[in-house]
């Protein structure tokens, strides 16, 4: 490894001799930088507001009931405890002083050299704030918990109906968002009530469970090819998803949707359809961002005028060198993590910086037990062996050899036995609603 040299001078508020490399987020984009810096003469301190990495793609099986959390959550601490320059703060961040390098959080302020924002982004509900409590999304633990117990008490609910209008009501299950996350869940869904459930009420028939599936454009998975968004729209049409295309939602309440052309009553409701930037990102000053809050970040991942601030992951709005944006998927995280951590190399070795290249690894979507759609470039694969790959794919990415052999049985079992490891209910989020009679489930 070069010597390095710093060719801005450290802070005299740190009292190390090393630059201070602070990394605000402990996602994909996050784990990157950090761990691409591990072999470097520098300090790291790792912040999040939560003490464990999250697997974000696999948070819909939490939510459907096939995983529990810890099979999808590693702490952040045992992930870096054999990294001896960086120090994990479990702390949130309240706002910043670019000005003067330092960033403000719940207990303390520190001072840094190089930042690297991945805070990423939450669920986005285009301006309507006041459908959150009615329709939960889905980009953490808390709200796969909460989804999974909304999903399973619906299931409770139904069969203490007193009538088949409110039998109706709690067995009709509304997803509003046809992107990978809507068209994962609304498969998962249907699978838990016509196999996974069948034969476990005795007054109601899960089977007839209806899951309505919302999308405002003129088809699903509109980031992959039209023939493979026809695919999965055959495929859940099949399974019994009813597709609704190019009606978007006007409304949501706590018994049900209106879209531009009709109304769905539901005691479920379940919301993927849109993100937006972190909110503390709004702190950064006064830079261009795109509707969702997204920052505009120059080709090297920086932040206009401030040539010691890094952005990374879903939060930073970048186009590649192609002209195409990148998106917001784990792998261009990762990618965008490790690029910010080589750049900060670059800069204290006072070579030039170098604009991000994104190398395009796919996408892949889930539909159901032993369907799937994935496309690499010019290569499209559907159905059995595009399930097959998508398996491969997650467990070799998720963190942990435990967290993997964990899956792995889970869904060994799942597949073989057609049973769901992880249907327990659990207490309600305080400020939620719990739909039609909002009452506790416990």
């Amino acid at each position: 490894m070069p010597a390095l040299h710093l060719n801005k001078q450290v802070s005299s508020k740190d009292s190390s001799s090393l630059p201070h490399v602070v990394i605000l987020g402990g996602g994909f984009a996050g784990l990157a930088a950090g761990k691409a810096l591990a072999k470097y003469p520098v300090k790291i301190t790792l912040i999040d507001k939560e003490n464990h990495h999250l697997f974000q793609p696999l948070l819909y099986q939490v939510a459907t009931a096939g995983l529990s959390a810890a099979d999808i959550a590693q702490p952040l601490r045992h992930i870096f405890s054999g990294q001896s320059n960086l120090t994990t703060l479990m702390d949130e961040v309240i706002d910043f002083d670019l000005n003067t390098s330092k960033v403000n959080l719940v207990t303390q302020s520190l001072y840094y050299d190089y930042l690297v924002v991945a805070l990423g982004v939450t669920t986005g509900y285009f301006g309507n704030q006041s459908w959150i409590r009615f329709a939960p999304g889905l980009k953490t633990l808390d709200e796969a918990t909460e989804l999974r117990r909304r999903v399973l008490t619906a299931f409770e609910r139904a069969e203490l109906a007193k009538d088949s209008g409110e039998t109706s009501l709690w067995l009709t299950f509304v997803v509003v968002g046809g992107g990978p996350t809507g068209v994962e869940l609304a498969g998962a869904i249907a699978e838990l009530a016509q196999h996974v459930m069948a034969k476990d009420f005795r007054h109601i028939d899960s089977t007839k469970a209806q899951v309505h599936l919302i999308e405002a454009g003129p088809r699903l998975l509109s980031a992959f090819p039209k023939s493979q968004s026809t695919y999965a729209y055959k495929r859940l049409s099949k399974m019994g998803v009813k597709v609704h295309l190019n009606e978007p939602v006007t409304n949501v309440s706590a018994d049900g949707v209106t879209l531009s052309q009709s109304s769905i009553s539901s005691g479920t409701i379940l919301w993927a359809a849109g993100v937006e930037a972190n909110s503390v990102a709004n702190n950064l000053g006064d830079i261009p961002r795109d509707r969702a809050g997204r920052l505009e970040v120059n080709p090297d991942l920086r932040i206009p005028n401030f040539e010691n601030v890094f952005v990374a992951g879903d939060l930073a709005k970048l186009s590649d060198h192609k002209g195409k944006q990148v998106p917001c998927l784990a792998p261009a995280a990762t990618q965008m993590g490790r690029h910010a951590a080589k750049q900060i190399i670059r800069d204290i070795a006072g070579r030039s910086l170098q604009p991000f290249i994104y190398f395009d690894k796919g996408n892949m979507a889930t539909i159901g037990r032993s369907s799937a759609v994935a496309n690499f470039r010019n290569i499209t694969i559907n159905g059995y062996f595009a399930w097959l790959a998508w398996l491969a794919v997650h467990l070799v990415f998720l963190m942990g050899m435990r967290n993997r052999i964990s899956v792995f049985l889970n869904w060994a079992w799942s597949y073989l036995a057609w049973r769901q490891g992880a249907r327990i209910i659990t207490k309600k989020l305080i400020g939620r609603s719990d739909g039609p009679s909002a009452t506790s489930s416990n």
